[in-house]
Formats: structure tokens, C-alpha cells, sequence
């Protein structure tokens, strides 16, 4: 049982949501005006929990990190524990004597089901738990169509949403954190480095740390850089890959360094100050919709990362990949210089264009006819930014099998893809440094260039790149009849 009186500590609980502005349970916290645990519980042991890929365990150290800086300047303190949540989570509460905790709510069914067990542990101990919505504008209860059930087509869905009413302000930092103590008999704390969350053997992380500062105070300062240089070009360029025209805030959100309430408030007061028209500023806001459309499928179809959304997919033909062929596409080795240059990003960086995310998966799933699942889970451990909805929602949108997809004959040329989004190559010589002496007129097809071309470029096809893995040509005429095939028999 709780200590009672002000006294007794309170408890904020970190997890997605690592940051200390728009920070719903930590304002309730911190309203309780009593001495603050500042709590984060690495649990790779719950039943059903994903464990993080190695580029999101990468991105959590340094999120983690830069959190705990923030919260000593202030004061605080960050403790980090680990273990399964539901035991340590009880255990802490209990050694503190603690009158209440507080968290951000979770949308995937394992991480529902565990906080629901701790409710109700705590709420025997006569403990206050209270969880808030801190990852979306909209809660996925709230928002049905007109026969009340929830929404599968994302333009009815985002209109739905925006019809509600604008989300609420952004909530203020805290200026001051007052730290409770650890107590003598309370769980046992870890170092952030006993995580080992870091890569060491090989270290293969340098690409990503060049790239990327984590923390809330990298996520604000990029998107006041978009604001004020990208955001104005969004609605013409976002797809081209050889500009910066996107936001690249995708890792910070998806680790809650800057929330969606805040991103949405500053775009639209962007907008109001003469910094964007109102279309770029309205289709900078989609983007965020399809965050929290994928969000809602999840919520709704709790199997999204495993499941075919639309059932009828259970009996695709899908080929069994050979190893060689999935190694060609991890490591950007196809043939195909756009697709190449997007594997050879991700393992650098961390992260890919969005536009070229779509040519990359189309070409697994349907020229190579692999189960969108492989390019999923390859994502998953590659991406900083991989997000149970997200990264899970826009396979099943590529291979043609999840909610408002792309039919399945939507099938990307990465030829035309490569000249329609990078015409001068730019995108690609910087990836595919092989290729970059090509003339623009071959660089997203070296293979028809003439001899003498590839010659003063010094590309030497099969040698210093490959030739295509396939035809892209009959791998799409393939893709169509295995679809056809299905149509017939669903």
C-alpha cells in the first residue's frame, strides 16, 4: 500500500515517449507537486513483446542518453531497470511506497495487455495508475465511420479525424524536477551501458551516428530546419529522393522525442506565418494522418505484422527466396541502380527515402515475388525508425494485401521510378558510388548503355555492378498472372 500525504514519491514511466515537452503523465506527475521517479523499464522478457532491431537499439542508447541530461539539468533523476514490466514495475511501486504512477498509453495488444495486468496489480494495492494518450493526435477508439466500426481506407479516416476539431495545444517542458530517492530495498538499477544496446563486433554504426542526433533537442532542431527550408517545396518534391524536401523526423517520433501534437502545431503556425502555402502545410499533415492511420489498423487488427490484413492473400504464391537473392536485395546489389541506392541508405544511415521505401518493397514483393513478411522483418532490424504500425501497415500497403493498398498490379517500374524521382542520378551516385562517372541518360539503366559509355565510366557490368537479377519485364507479367491466379480462386 501507498505511502499517503505528499510526501510519498510518484512515478512517471517512460517508453515511447522520450522527451519532457507535450509529456501528458509526466504534467500529471509533476501536478501531484510530491518528489518524482523518473522510470524507464527495458523488458525484452513479456510475453508477445517485439524486441527492437539493432538500429532501433542503437537510436534508444543515444535517446536514452540525451533524456537522462535533460532530467539531471532540471534536477531529476532518469533510473533504468530492466526486466519484465508487469514484475518490475509492481516491485518498484512497492519499495517506493508510492502513491501513483503514470505512463503514455501503447497501441499494440501485448503492450495493452501487460499495462492492463499492472492496472490491476496496482489497483489491489490500493496504488493510483493512470495512462495517457501521449504518441497521437487521435485516439483509434474515438475515430468510426458512419456504421460505427473502425476505418480501412485512410482518406474518409483522416477527414473523419481533422472533422473532430484540431488536437489540444502542446503542453509546456517542466522548468524543475525534484528527485524522490532510490530506496535501499528497491530493484535493482542498471547502467545504460549494461543495456548493450550498442553494436561492438563489428561496430557497423558509423553511417547512423554521422547521420543523426537523438533526443528531443535534435528532433526540434530539425523540424525548425523543415519549417523553415523544406516545408515550403513539400507538397512538389517530398518524393524526389535527390532533394531535401522531407522531414526526416520519423526516429524521433517513433521514440516520442517530439510528439505529433507538437509537430502538427508548429506546421500549421509555419502556415499562418507566411513559411508555407496551405497545400504544402495540409499534405505535410497527411503524412502524419498515415501515421495514425497505421496506428488505428494495428489497434483494430492486432496481427497486422503477422497476418494478411485482406485474408484473401493467405493463398498467394509467394516464392521461396534464395539466399542469395534476399542477400543481393539487403545489400543493394539487384541491378537496379534506385533500388540499390535505397538498401545501401538504409545500411548506412539507418533510414531510406520514403518514395524509395515503396520502389524497394515493390521489387521484393512483386519482381522477386518474396513475402512482403521478409522485407518487414529486414526492416524491423534495420530502420531507426521501425514502428510496429508503421513499418507493418506500409509493407502490407505495397504488396497489395493490407487496409486502402495498392492493388496488387500497381507494380513500380525502377527505371521509370528512378528517372520521374532522381533525374540527374544524384540520389544514386551518392549511394551507388560505382556508377557515378554514368551519363544521367544510362545511370538508372547501365545495362543498354553502349560499351564505349560504360567504358569512360569505368563500370564494368557483372564485375564492379551487377547486372539486373531480373527482368523487370516478365518479373511483372509473373506477378500479374500469380495475381490473377488468386483472383480466381478467392
Amino acid at each position: 500500500m501507498a505511502l499517503s500525504g505528499s510526501d510519498a514519491p510518484v512515478v512517471v514511466w517512460f517508453r515511447e515517449d522520450l522527451r519532457l515537452g507535450d509529456h501528458p503523465a509526466l504534467a500529471a506527475a509533476l501536478a501531484r507537486k510530491a518528489p518524482l521517479i523518473c522510470l524507464y523499464v527495458f523488458d525484452e522478457e513479456s510475453p508477445g513483446l517485439r524486441p527492437l532491431g539493432g538500429a532501433s537499439r542503437w537510436w534508444l542508447h543515444h535517446s536514452l542518453k540525451a533524456l537522462s541530461a535533460q532530467i539531471e539539468a532540471l534536477g531529476g533523476r532518469l533510473d533504468i531497470l530492466r526486466g519484465p514490466a508487469r514484475k518490475v514495475v509492481l516491485d518498484t511501486m512497492r519499495a517506493l511506497e508510492a502513491q501513483a504512477v503514470f505512463w503514455t498509453r501503447r497501441y499494440e495488444a501485448a503492450g495493452i495487455e501487460i499495462d492492463k495486468q499492472i492496472k490491476a496489480d496496482l489497483t489491489a494495492d490500493e496504488t493510483h495508475a493512470e495512462s495517457f494518450n501521449g504518441q497521437l493526435l487521435y485516439e483509434p477508439w474515438t475515430i468510426k465511420n458512419k456504421a460505427g466500426e473502425f476505418f480501412r481506407v485512410f482518406t474518409p479516416f483522416w477527414k473523419t479525424c481533422l472533422s473532430t476539431g484540431a488536437p489540444e495545444a502542446p503542453l509546456s517542458a517542466p522548468r524543475k524536477l525534484t528527485a524522490a530517492d532510490w530506496p535501499s530495498k528497491g530493484p535493482k538499477r542498471t547502467a545504460l551501458k549494461d543495456l548493450r544496446l550498442l553494436p561492438t563486433k563489428p561496430d557497423w554504426s558509423g553511417g547512423i551516428a554521422a547521420s543523426w542526433t537523438p533526443g528531443e533537442a535534435g528532433a526540434r532542431a530539425l523540424l525548425k530546419t523543415f519549417l523553415d527550408e523544406g516545408l515550403q517545396f513539400y507538397a512538389a518534391e517530398r518524393d524526389r529522393a535527390d532533394k531535401a524536401s522531407t522531414s526526416r523526423l520519423s526516429p524521433h517520433i517513433r521514440f516520442g522525442e517530439i510528439s505529433p501534437r507538437q509537430i502538427f502545431a508548429a506546421a500549421r503556425h509555419a502556415g499562418d506565418a507566411g513559411k508555407a502555402s496551405g497545400k504544402d502545410v495540409e499534405k505535410f499533415l497527411s503524412e502524419i494522418g498515415w501515421r495514425e492511420f497505421a496506428h488505428h489498423l494495428l489497434f483494430h487488427f492486432p496481427k497486422l505484422a503477422t497476418d494478411n490484413f485482406q485474408s484473401r492473400f493467405d493463398n498467394f504464391p509467394w516464392r521461396k527466396p534464395k539466399p542469395a537473392d534476399m542477400k543481393a536485395w539487403q545489400t543493394g546489389m539487384t541491378g537496379y541502380p534506385i533500388v540499390d541506392a535505397g538498401m545501401r541508405e538504409l545500411w548506412l544511415t539507418g533510414t531510406m527515402h520514403n518514395r524509395v521505401r515503396m520502389i524497394v518493397a515493390s521489387f521484393l514483393v512483386k519482381d522477386l515475388m518474396v513475402d512482403w513478411r521478409e522485407g518487414e522483418e529486414w526492416f524491423w532490424d534495420t530502420l531507426c525508425d521501425a514502428c510496429p504500425a508503421n513499418n507493418t501497415a506500409s509493407w502490407q500497403w505495397v504488396a497489395g494485401s493490407g487496409a486502402d493498398a495498392a492493388p496488387y498490379f500497381r507494380v513500380f517500374n525502377p527505371i521509370l521510378q528512378g528517372q520521374k524521382f532522381d533525374p540527374q542520378g544524384t540520389y544514386v551516385r551518392k549511394f551507388v558510388p560505382e556508377l557515378a562517372k554514368l551519363p544521367d541518360a544510362w545511370i538508372h539503366h547501365p545495362w543498354e548503355a553502349p560499351d564505349p559509355v560504360l567504358k569512360a565510366a569505368g563500370v564494368s557490368l557483372g564485375k564492379s555492378y551487377p547486372v539486373p537479377m531480373v527482368d523487370h519485364s516478365k518479373a511483372r507479367d509473373r506477378a500479374l498472372a500469380a495475381f490473377s491466379s488468386l483472383k480466381a480462386a478467392s
